[in-house]
């Protein structure tokens, strides 16, 4: 089975193209520039800008995949907000080029999502209403929606907050930011008033190649299964790491001046995951185990 992996450079990317090696897949991994993944032989890799649909038309059909997990988006809410039409090209365009290149191969499209796509009140099911605070979860919504009505099998993945081992070529993650600071005996401000369900990588990955074989369709909720402020992710991270937690001061979000509208109380349920795709993800306290060992 062949499976195109895109935005390959990214965390989730990154972390994707590997286990799937592993698990005996064909690999196509593609995304900007240069690749920063290990073990190259192992894989093909294009570089490609997605928003150049004759480039996208063209890959898809030399590679004709049998899955697509689309993964590369702009996820910077900032970013999003004050470049709404690079945004739109990016996360929702680009989506759509991909959609049509596969259309001739039938190819099962997974496409990755967010819980931005939701507002207050979580943590959220797969049946609660849409209703995004900022662009970039209004982007990641269109493009749900193109997915939903390509005529393809497709299934749409919603992560929230996710972290797990920094490998080569990676950028540090806030659990990582955290640990140098702390390891630098430099103060850090982090939120208590924000609610999330964190994820970590690999939970994401293996739910993502049942979703494959079981070929599942719809809407399927990846996330942690604790609820956590960021503030109480940091203090296990120094707990675990046996770093001082008095440097972690306890702040809301009014501490920091943010241009661009989030939710207080986010997150996911997986009940559905569970039920259907037999999906368990550890505890956040494992995740970090599993994060630094």
């Amino acid at each position: 089975m062949k499976i195109l992996v895109t935005g390959a450079n990214g965390f989730l990317g990154q972390q994707l193209t590997l286990y799937l090696i592993n698990k005996g897949y064909s690999v196509i991994a593609c995304s900007r520039g240069a690749c920063r993944i290990s073990g190259k032989h192992l894989f093909q890799y294009y570089s490609i800008d997605l928003t150049d649909e004759v480039a996208i038309t063209a890959m898809v059909l030399e590679v004709k995949p049998d899955s697509i997990i689309h993964s590369a988006a702009n996820s910077k809410p900032d970013d999003c907000d004050t470049n709404k039409e690079g945004c739109l090209l990016q996360n929702v365009e680009a989506t759509r080029f991909l959609l049509q290149a596969c259309k001739p191969y039938n190819t099962q499209f997974i496409y990755i999502s967010t819980d931005f796509i939701f507002g207050e009140n979580g943590p959220h099911s797969e049946d609660n209403t849409p209703a995004p605070l900022n662009f970039y979860g209004e982007s990641k919504l269109r493009a749900e929606q193109l997915v939903i009505n390509s005529g393809l099998l497709y299934a749409i993945v919603r992560p929230v907050f996710i972290y797990g081992p920094v490998l080569e070529g990676m950028r540090p993650s806030f659990l990582h930011w955290v640990k140098n600071n702390l390891e630098q005996h430099k103060p850090i401000k982090v939120v208590s008033d924000q609610q999330r369900t964190p994820t970590f990588v690999l939970d994401i990955c293996k739910g993502i190649e049942t979703i494959i074989e079981k070929k599942a369709e719809g809407a399927y909720h990846l996330a942690g299964k604790n609820i956590l402020s960021p503030y109480e992710m940091a203090v296990a991270v120094a707990n675990f790491l046996g770093l001082d937690a008095a440097l972690i001061e306890n702040v809301t979000s009014d501490t920091f001046i943010e241009t661009v509208q989030r939710a207080k109380r986010s997150g996911l349920t997986i009940d559905k995951a569970r039920k259907t795709l037999g999906y368990e993800p550890v505890s956040f306290e494992e995740g970090v185990q599993l994060t630094f060992n």
